[in-house]
């Protein structure tokens, strides 16, 4: 994909005529570094934390977020080669949670590959989730690219499986946001050792492109945006040329380069995290690289999501996103200063403060 200025009527229009008040953060990645003959795209669509209530009923603004989610997926043009899920289908994991959000997914026109988060893992240890979709990580080969998707929410098993007197206890628990009773994510020894073998046969001039859940890299440990062995996986892929890791979970811009590695995330369909300045709880403690995003209104709950288009031609990710209701921004690698910038609100006096409304 090129650097041309892509604005969010035009790639409505190619969408094949989406509606105009479009706001959905479906994420259209275009990988220009394999064959020019080709070049592929592919779709990724993250955290819908689909939440049952009772019954047949379920939060209806997830329900809607994943629903249009889909419903734009299968009116892109181009066609993606492939969709990606990025984690936390479900919000507490529970079957009829997992069972309605697979459902709308099957709508899709396309091959999914999903990655598994933690609201999806930890009441059944990713049970239920094999069922529906199988291996928690495995790799692929496609036009070029490795692909490669890693289950990064794993933690010590002392804490997994001693620590709980129930399933839903130690859901909760994991699945709260800056509590102390949770746990680092990790990849774990049998899974990096798994990932040291796949990578064994990779040529170190070929693009790999990770997908995981959690960052796999240590961003801020109070709300688990980490993972606990993340230098040891990144060691795991220091040696290619070309490396992008693709994450959910933080529900917000983020970006990052940490030597050859781009590291990006994507945005949720359900709501986007945070607004630090009023968190009660904690400081805000992004990384060095990463602006937070700029959200002018706490109090309406698609303020700052949106879609992204993703260029990683060169391994360093350039990312356009496209905000509802709010100003679009640009994220891209700049080459004098040998980092990912925003290029407009990389300067603290040009972002906006969340209003507070009280």
């Amino acid at each position: 994909m090129s650097n041309s200025r892509i604005g969010r009527r035009d790639f409505l229009k190619s969408a094949g005529g989406l509606a105009a008040l479009s706001c959905l953060p479906v994420s259209m990645v275009k990988l220009a570094f394999a064959d020019s003959r080709k070049n592929l795209t592919f779709a990724h669509i993250s955290d819908s934390h689909i939440q049952h209530i009772k019954g047949t009923q379920f939060v209806r603004n997830w329900d809607r977020g994943l629903i249009r989610a889909v419903a734009e997926t299968n009116m892109l043009v181009p066609k993606p080669d492939f969709v990606v899920f990025g984690g936390d289908l479900a919000q507490l994991g529970k079957k009829e949670e997992l069972d309605h959000g697979a459902e709308m997914l099957s709508k899709l026109n396309y091959k999914v590959y999903p990655v598994m988060g933690e609201h999806d893992y930890y009441l059944d240890l990713g049970e239920y989730w094999s069922k529906l979709y199988g291996p928690h990580y495995y790799s692929w080969d496609h036009k070029g690219v490795h692909f490669i998707t890693l289950n990064s929410i794993l933690t010590f098993d002392k804490w997994t499986y001693e620590r709980w007197p129930t399933d839903m206890q130690r859901m909760v628990e994991m699945a709260g946001l800056d509590n102390p009773n949770g746990s680092p994510f990790m990849v774990g020894k049998k899974q990096r050792e798994w990932l040291q073998k796949d990578l064994e046969k990779v040529k170190k001039n070929r693009p790999v492109v990770v997908f995981s859940h959690s960052p796999i890299q240590k961003i801020y440990k109070g709300w688990n945006f980490w993972t606990e062995d993340a230098e040891e996986v990144q060691d795991l892929l220091k040696p290619f040329d070309d490396v992008t890791v693709i994450y959910g979970h933080v529900h917000q811009i983020q970006y990052n380069q940490i030597g050859n590695i781009s590291f990006s995330a994507v945005m949720a369909t359900a709501w986007p995290w945070p607004y630090p300045q009023s968190y009660a709880q904690a400081g805000s403690h992004l990384p060095e690289l990463t602006v937070p995003m700029n959200r002018a209104d706490p109090f309406f709950e698609r303020d700052a999501t949106g879609w992204q288009l993703i260029n990683v031609e060169t391994g360093r990710v350039a990312m356009k996103f496209n905000l509802y209701d709010n100003t679009n921004r640009t994220v891209a690698f700049n080459q004098k200063t040998g980092q990912p910038e925003d290029s407009m609100y990389q300067n603290p006096a040009r972002r906006i403060l969340p209003q507070t409304h009280y």
